[in-house]
């Protein structure tokens, strides 16, 4: 599904602020697979989010998805197969829409203005899936989605990223601005949803609970590289103590 090949990216090469964000990277994920990431703060994890999106450019290497070549391809044409879910519960929905615009705009992306205008047919789309959520939010679809609160918000963005189930799934810390108790109903409805729709998906956090909890198998990142890819039975039989050792001290 996705391969990265010798994939390097070098900030400000060639000058005395030069630092590689990723360092060689060569890494196969399988269709299907829902992989959890650890790393400290630098290690390279969302840098190796950014050139999968597109947001950042390789310095060298190739990046295939589905065995089509997109290391060149722009950002917003590999946001039609890749999606991206980040720690802001702000990031991906427009505040001053209702939750069922917001559904509206991702279900019938590439319809221009039209596209936040809401048919019957969508509200009751929208009711069955927001329902699964088990949050009340199938009652509030005309509520402006700013006025919720962040668990909410993050869950309709949860729901628009897979509404139209993209190829690849990146949740980028997306728990991570939340309370604890909204943080784990967000997980326990993003692996439901991973594997009910059969996604690929990777998912960066800072939990190491949570990384081995969740998902089948477990990269670490340390100093722009993957020092360590955990199989699902390795990763079944580890505890968070165990993880230290990979992290900088």
């Amino acid at each position: 599904m996705l391969d990265l090949k010798d994939v390097s990216v070098i900030f400000n090469e060639g000058t005395k602020l030069e630092k590689v964000a990723l360092d060689h990277v060569t890494l196969h994920i399988n269709k299907g697979e829902f992989v959890t990431i650890l790393g400290s703060n630098g290690a390279g994890k969302s840098t190796f989010f950014n050139v999968v999106t597109g947001s950042a450019p390789v310095s060298g290497g190739t990046i295939f998805l589905d065995g089509k070549d997109i290391t060149d391809e722009k950002e917003h044409i590999r946001s039609k197969q890749i999606g991206r879910l980040f720690q802001n519960p702000s990031q991906g929905t427009a505040a001053g829409l209702t939750v069922e615009e917001n559904l509206a705009l991702t279900c019938h992306s590439g319809s221009g203005l039209f596209s936040i205008a809401v048919k019957k047919k969508d509200v009751e789309l929208f009711r069955e899936k927001l329902k699964v959520l088990n949050m009340g939010l199938e009652e509030r679809l005309k509520t402006p989605i700013g006025l919720l609160s962040g668990g909410q918000r993050q869950a309709v963005a949860l729901m628009m990223a897979v509404l139209n189930p993209p190829k690849l799934l990146l949740l980028d810390e997306h728990t991570a601005a939340l309370d604890p108790k909204s943080a784990k109903t967000i997980l326990e409805i993003t692996n439901q949803l991973v594997h009910d729709e059969h996604m690929t998906a990777l998912m960066i956090t800072h939990n190491m609970t949570d990384a081995l909890k969740y998902g089948n198998r477990l990269l670490i990142f340390n100093d722009g590289k993957i020092v360590k890819d955990f199989s699902e039975e390795e990763k079944a039989n580890l505890k968070p103590a165990d993880l230290l050792e990979f992290y900088e001290v």
